[in-house]
């Protein structure tokens, strides 16, 4: 969380430095009017800044991926990025629109407008100048939709498939939203740090839109595949399908995920993948837990041979760090990325002393028996905890089968508030925060 909380500071803090260097928030004369007419310049390179680097990272720029510690750790920073743009494109929509409102009504009274200042303008400033009309009207559309897609964007129960289609129109918005911002920015701006700035963002944006408005994201990395084996473990409402890939897959590491499609109305779901790589045998594992609509779908839908696509791998959940021990708390479906890691370890020894916790609220023998089979080959001890039958697992119970949990990270996959619940118990009583690793799987 920290890489993405310093990100998303570090760009509001640049866009604010920037414009302040340009402009400021005292204009001379000071009235509302002046004051208006700043702060609706600052609010809208505040919004347009932002969602340009929310639609730079829809693209999934796996360039990114390390400096903000994995794609899960950019969704959640693409969210942040959407709420912030909303909220200053609706600052900047009232003072622009509002302010007319108020004046219609006899609240406000605008100032008189001074005339031509006589000084010619150049072909582009002349252009520029008569976009006005027609720049604040699309833009007043494009900020209205633009609400209402961010709205259904952070609906969760708004059914996926929906969210999948509906949100790529963003894209669409925000290429009208660039032409608003480009005629309506202050010309003075462009000769200065916020002009550039804001022009590299609007450049990477724009692109970006491009890419997602013509189907290209993740192309780049996706293998096709059929679906080669399926088993069934009804007592935890879980399927495990094993896909046969074709040529192109790069690697993957324990505790990576990556994006599939079965059906192409339905789109790319990502799932954790939960097998250890192996260049003779280029097939890949999944577990799913029937969840929501799509999940609850799939015993009925997939067959041996179904044709897939495999989009990946990302991911920065891979165990790696310099501490002698490991803690690993999976709630879930979240112990997918243990299944992972173990597989692998039972191939490649070794030397951390590992402690895996499972909480499950249901139970299968057979998928119970699998688990503690991987765990026996790979050495690691585990601690089964069925919350019906021994209830929830706690901080304090944890730093009691664990005496040493001191000198150990903890690696941790499953509900959001659990994770958040251990994270601040455990900083609390001394650990390191570098030392608490949690996978944030929420793609919206």
């Amino acid at each position: 969380m920290k890489y993405i909380k310093v990100t998303f500071w570090l760009l509001l803090l640049l866009l604010s430095g920037a414009w302040l260097f340009a402009d400021t928030f005292i204009p001379t004369p000071f009235s509302y009017f002046s004051f208006r007419t700043v702060f609706t310049q600052y609010s809208g390179i505040i919004a347009i800044g932002s969602m340009s680097v929310a639609m730079l990272l829809a693209v999934r720029p796996k360039w990114m991926e390390q400096p903000l510690n994995g794609l899960d750790k950019m969704y959640r920073l693409h969210k942040w990025l959407g709420i912030t743009a909303l909220i200053f494109a609706t600052l900047h929509w009232w003072w622009a629109q509002g302010t007319k409102w108020m004046v219609r009504w006899g609240w406000l009274q605008r100032p008189e407008r001074h005339g031509p200042s006589g000084e010619a303008l150049s072909q582009l400033e002349q252009w520029l100048h008569d976009q006005r009309g027609t720049a604040e009207s699309v833009g007043e559309w494009a900020f209205y939709a633009a609400v209402l897609l961010i709205a259904l964007a952070l609906i969760k129960w708004f059914p996926y498939h929906l969210f999948r289609k509906t949100h790529k129109w963003l894209a669409a918005v925000y290429l009208v939203l660039v032409y608003h911002s480009l005629v309506l920015i202050k010309s003075e701006y462009w000769s200065q740090p916020i002009g550039w700035v804001t022009a590299l963002l609007l450049l990477c944006g724009t692109i970006s839109a491009l890419l997602v408005l013509a189907g290209r994201v993740g192309k780049k990395c996706t293998v096709k595949g059929n679906i080669s084996a399926l088993e069934s473990y009804p007592g935890v409402k879980v399927i495990e399908g094993r896909i046969q890939l074709s040529e192109g897959w790069k690697r993957h590491s324990p505790g990576q995920f990556a994006f599939v499609t079965s059906k192409t109305t339905e789109g790319a779901h990502p799932y954790t993948i939960a097998s250890a790589w192996n260049p003779d045998d280029p097939s890949l594992t999944f577990i799913v837990k029937s969840l929501g609509d799509w999940t609850s779908q799939l015993r009925q839908s997939l067959k041996v041979g179904t044709p897939v696509s495999v989009e990946g791998p990302y991911g920065c959940f891979d165990f790696n760090d310099d501490q002698p021990r490991q803690i690993w708390i999976g709630a879930g479906i979240g112990i997918t990325p243990f299944i992972a890691k173990m597989k692998h370890l039972a191939q490649f020894p070794g030397k951390k002393e590992i402690d895996l916790f499972h909480v499950t609220r249901d139970y299968d023998e057979a998928a119970i028996g699998k688990l503690t089979e991987d765990a026996r080959l790979a050495k690691v001890r585990l601690h089964l905890i069925v919350t019906p039958r021994d209830g929830r697992l706690t901080p304090e119970q944890i730093r009691a089968a664990v005496p040493e949990w001191y000198s150990a990270s903890l690696w941790f996959c499953g509900p959001s508030a659990f994770g958040s619940t251990l994270r601040k118990d455990f900083l609390k009583h001394g650990l390191p925060a570098k030392h608490f690793h949690q996978e944030l799987f929420e793609m919206r």
